[in-house]
């Protein structure tokens, strides 16, 4: 395998343990895990629980087009688009006055609410019967009452006063009280599902319901093409949201339906209005008939010859209608002068036979309900509506202008035609003057009856349109509730919770790790120094009393960990002839790292093996090893022979260990002022070289090296220099300092020893495993 093969498994491999130390980092807090989703779910079911549930109910309904007559086809047409404008439609569907009138229908300043033992839930009508006394317009402030209901009477409580009401017998109405509302079941037996319950009416201004209302509903269009409009609305209350719905779908109706009655309507008066003088001008025309004849004793007309009667009867039947046609743009230019303002329907369909006239009159109609529909949805000073309202002006001028060009136009076919008529009666001059001016008046009654007639039929024909006046809406589908609640979402809510109970101790594992800066093992160690070898990694067993390597034949943890770093120790000792003793110094960064333990241990595994092993204290200034053997601190030891050259190394010599019995330890002794002075007067040197005679090896436990200056003071020499690092205590930047020394050379042969390893679980190791294996947790 090629150099580059073995690189890039090597990464591979490097990667894949990196994404499985980074797995086994957090599952070994897998108990935070389990308990923040229990903790999560049960939230989650309080909530839930504890939530008022909300139902959302909707409607759909198609907006029918209220143009009148047949038209052509046009771009819109042709392109399957709608001209109905949805948007005001919209607007108008959700206006105060239609929404006033949905609250006032349905009576929705009197809600209603049950409560429970944590969480009161608005209801739709109680499970007995409540008579409002109040109108809804009367409601100027809210108001609210408690309704306990015992086993035999009603319990009424305003919250105004305080004061509780008793109604027995579950009836108020025969009791003098100022509620606005009677209670009663309605001849029913009280239920034992309601006693011992309470329930909460609340009273609230119709501003307010509608506001709240007309804010609540949502209005959307299905499609961009289409004339479908959706309802929505969300409540507490299936129920309601269904009532609410159907009744807005009604009033919408109903208003849209008035809009259009409108015009027959106003036909049907101006009608009425115009029979009254019909009446009164045939009755006097006919009395004046019967006078005529009755003074000149007149009785039959004779009828003149074939071709004069004829012509004469073709005029005037012409001169007929044009007179009908005069009289009847007098009567509607009348109207119009009349009406002094532009919100009136002009009466269409009356008879007049100029077509431009009419399509003027309809067009003006229209634009008066397209201008009110907007006003009420946006107000009276709107721009639109104001040039709507010039619109119309415009209209009505054209109006009028048109009447007088077509009564000119009348008059003048008429004189026309007078002209021909008199060449007509020239004929029949010899005709007496009575029969003349008995046809005259002849003429007048059959104009009158016959404009009577006409619009006797035109009134019916508004009351007809007035009586099937088409909807205004089509309803595709009435209000529907959905089964289950929209709010709140139980499957949102427990997957919400379960990825927050996840996620929540992966966030704090995430900070403590991110903020943590000390050792944990020796991958952190060869993070920062690559270069200097790890040779052991001491287990964490502080919660184990005995934790000195006393038995040289003991197999627990401790022992085997201290076996493995004295074989290792032998790996990194140069190899030198004629030399026997090897020197081993134990040294960290700070104190607390454990270097007095490890020092003491290490000499003990070696003198397991049937080695000589000398241990010095030379940590002058804060001394340690006493502690492990009950020996007095200020027993002679180093300190005095550096000190005193009279005083043999020899003496200070301590047999510490029974079952050792190749193990030596010579104390720090008396604590000096000048401990470096001491170190560096050549006597350490000379006890240095005499001990190499005697001893296999001789391990010197010394200062921390970013104290104080002891340790490199002596630091030549040591074969081999076991620097303490320990997990979950040190520093990692504090591996930097260790890494100069030896970078430097003011250490010699650094090897790095990690000790307490366990007290941190990042990284996953399990020293059992290991040095256990084949044997028991204790000899």
């Amino acid at each position: 395998m090629s150099n580059q093969q073995n690189s890039q498994y090597q990464n591979r491999s490097d990667q894949g343990e990196v994404i499985k130390n980074g797995v086994l980092k957090y599952l070994r807090y897998w108990v935070w895990f389990v308990l923040g989703l229990i903790l999560a779910l049960i939230g989650a079911n309080l909530y839930l629980r504890y939530t008022p549930k909300l139902y959302n109910s909707s409607a759909k309904i198609k907006i029918l087009n209220k143009s009148k007559g047949l038209e052509l086809p046009s771009s819109a047409f042709i392109f399957n688009r709608s001209n109905i404008n949805l948007e005001n439609e919209i607007e108008i569907l959700k206006s105060y006055r239609i929404i006033e009138q949905v609250v006032d229908r349905l009576s929705l300043t009197m809600r209603f609410f049950e409560e429970g033992n944590v969480l009161t839930t608005e209801i739709y009508r109680l499970p007995f019967k409540i008579e409002k006394k109040v109108a809804n317009d009367s409601i100027y402030i809210g108001s609210s009452y408690t309704i306990e209901v015992r086993p035999d009477a009603f319990d009424v409580t305003p919250s105004s006063t305080n004061k509780t009401l008793v109604f027995e017998n579950h009836n108020s109405s025969k009791v003098d009280h100022n509620l606005p509302f009677d209670l009663s079941l309605a001849g029913k037996k009280i239920s034992n599902e309601i006693i011992g319950k309470t329930y909460i009416v609340r009273f609230v201004p119709i501003t307010s319901v509608t506001k709240g209302l007309k804010g609540a509903i949502n209005v959307s269009m299905l499609g961009k093409n289409s004339d479908l409009l959706k309802l929505n609305y969300t409540s507490q209350s299936k129920a309601k949201n269904e009532r609410i719905l159907n009744m807005l779908i009604d009033v919408f109706n109903q208003d849209g339906i008035s809009d259009r009655q409108d015009i027959s309507r106003r036909t049907i008066k101006f009608i009425d209005e115009r029979f009254i003088r019909l009446t009164q001008e045939l009755d006097s025309i006919e009395t004046g008939i019967k006078d005529y004849k009755q003074d000149n004793n007149f009785l039959t007309v004779e009828s003149d010859a074939e071709l004069g009667i004829t012509q004469r009867t073709q005029s005037e039947k012409e001169l007929f209608d044009l007179e009908n046609q005069l009289i009847i743009s007098d009567l509607l230019k009348e109207t119009i002068e009349k009406s002094n303002t532009e919100s009136s329907l002009l009466p269409a369909n009356i008879g007049l036979a100029n077509t431009s006239i009419n399509d003027l009159v309809n067009n003006y109609n229209t634009v008066v309900f397209e201008r009110d529909n907007l006003r009420t949805s946006a107000g009276e000073n709107n721009p639109q509506v104001i040039v709507l309202n010039s619109k119309l002006k415009d209209i009505k001028t054209n109006i009028l202008e048109s009447i007088d060009s077509y009564s000119l136009q009348l008059s003048a076919s008429k004189k026309q035609l007078e002209a021909k008529n008199r060449r007509y009666k020239a004929q029949v001059f010899s005709l007496p003057t009575k029969e003349k001016a008995a046809r005259e008046i002849l003429r007048q009654q059959a104009i009158k009856e016959s404009l009577f007639i006409f619009l006797l039929q035109k009134r019916e024909e508004a009351a007809i349109n007035l009586a099937i006046t088409e909807p205004s809406i089509k309803v595709v589908e009435y209000a529907i509730s959905g089964g289950a609640p929209i709010s709140p979402n139980s499957r949102s809510v427990y997957l919400l919770s379960t990825v927050l109970g996840l996620l929540v101790p992966f966030g704090i594992l995430y900070l403590i790790f991110m903020l943590d800066t000390k050792v944990h093992g020796k991958e952190d160690v060869l993070k920062t120094s690559p270069n200097i070898p790890v040779i052991g990694e001491i287990p964490d067993l502080k919660k184990k009393k005995n934790i000195i390597f006393n038995d040289p034949n003991d197999r627990s943890a401790l022992a085997e960990s201290f076996r493995i770093l004295s074989s290792n120790v032998d790996y990194i000792l140069p190899v030198k002839g004629g030399e026997k003793g090897k020197v081993i110094y134990c040294t960290s960064t700070i104190k607390g790292e454990g270097k007095t333990y490890v020092s003491l241990n290490l000499s003990l595994a070696l003198s397991s093996i049937n080695k000589k092993v000398l241990l010095i204290g030379a940590d002058l200034r804060n001394p340690q090893i006493h502690t492990h053997i009950q020996e007095d601190k200020h027993k002679p030891g180093l300190s005095n022979y550096l000190h005193d050259i009279d005083y043999d190394w020899k003496d200070a010599l301590i047999y510490g260990f029974d079952k050792h019995p190749n193990h030596n330890i010579i104390l720090s002794g008396s604590i000096p002022p000048n401990p470096a002075h001491l170190l560096t007067n050549g006597r350490f040197k000379k006890l240095i070289e005499e001990a190499k005679q005697e001893y296999d090896y001789i391990i010197v436990d010394t200062a921390p090296t970013i104290l104080v200056t002891d340790t490199m003071l002596i630091s030549q020499l040591a074969d081999a220099t076991i620097y303490l690092v320990r997990a979950n205590y040190t520093e990692k930047n504090l591996l930097n300092f260790s890494k100069e020394l030896s970078e430097s050379g003011k250490l010699k042969n650094i090897a790095y020893v990690v000790n307490s390893v366990g007290a941190s679980k990042s990284y996953g190791y399990g020293y059992n495993y290991g040095y256990n294996y084949g044997y028991g947790s204790k000899a």
